[in-house]
């Protein structure tokens, strides 16, 4: 299998992101992949509202990744917003190409660092294993790395590939637990890790604006029309990787954007489960 891992800084303008999606799915399909990965909130970056772009699994920004899929015939795997019953979203990832049409519902929100996801986003509640060029793949985003349970029970599903597609958030120490975190959750699981993540804005170039809640601060939409004051909101740091079953870094990026693209065989992970039984030898 040949997987690619686009490493974005998405904006606040969900068709800007969507031609992001175009240009890096081309990028990926002309070096022979067969799933990319994008971050989490790729529609849209937080910090901005979330519910005001929300849109169904079958609304126009889904509707144009699948376009994409269809026409460079690829996996694809992107962050978006769907709408919750309670008036919150759901952080959503879409999973659409050759004969799959798949979501994940991110099922731990980001309520750490003193930002809360729980605000303006609703949790989902079941693991999701999709199936592309033959080979089993778990998905998680962002503070699901922090879970290993979750890691453990994509693989008693069949994972052999877990993504983490991420938007992580900068700060003391963050790049190197984000490297950690990936690296332990592939030996915890003996599975493959693809971490996918936003790129750090600053590397880019870029920079977030400041939105109701003050100059210093981002601030979070309640869902009820109001703005809840929040530290940053979690951008990205980069450093996106793969990794394999033995928590080595096969392939790697830095801080700024990039397209990593990778083989992996699933032969290898056979053999590492067959050295290391772990989930054989589990007993709780």
């Amino acid at each position: 299998m040949r997987i690619a891992l686009a490493q974005i800084v998405s904006g606040e303008d969900p068709a800007a992101n969507l031609s992001l999606v175009a240009e890096q799915a081309a990028r990926a399909a002309g070096s022979g992949a067969d799933l990319v990965l994008f971050p989490e909130a790729t529609m849209r970056c937080f910090g901005r509202s979330l519910r005001e772009v929300a849109e169904p699994l079958n609304g126009p920004w889904a509707n144009g990744v699948r376009q994409i899929a269809d026409q460079h015939r690829i996996a694809i795997v992107a962050g978006m917003f769907t709408p919750s019953e309670d008036g919150r979203v759901r952080n959503t990832l879409l999973a659409v190409g050759p004969g799959l049409d798949a979501h994940y519902d991110k099922i731990h929100l980001f309520d750490a660092f003193g930002f809360t996801e729980s605000v303006t986003v609703a949790p989902g509640e079941e693991p999701v294993v999709i199936s592309v060029a033959g080979v089993r793949v778990g998905l998680t985003t962002c503070y699901d790395v922090r879970f290993p349970g979750l890691y453990l029970a994509l693989a008693e599903q069949g994972a052999e590939l877990v993504a983490v597609c991420a938007s992580w958030a900068a700060g003391p120490g963050k790049v190197d637990q984000w490297a950690l975190l990936t690296r332990a959750r592939a030996l915890d699981a003996t599975v493959f890790v693809a971490a996918a993540g936003q790129a750090d804005p600053l590397a880019a170039g870029a920079a977030r604006t400041a939105v109701p809640g003050g100059s210093e601060t981002l601030a979070a939409d309640n869902g009820a029309g109001g703005w809840v004051p929040q530290p940053t909101a979690p951008t990205g740091v980069g450093h996106s990787a793969l990794i394999s079953p033995r928590g080595e870094v096969l392939e790697s990026l830095g801080a700024e954007p990039g397209l990593l693209v990778a083989d992996l065989d699933p032969a290898d992970l056979a053999a590492v489960r067959a050295a290391i039984p772990v989930l054989a030898n589990r007993r709780i």
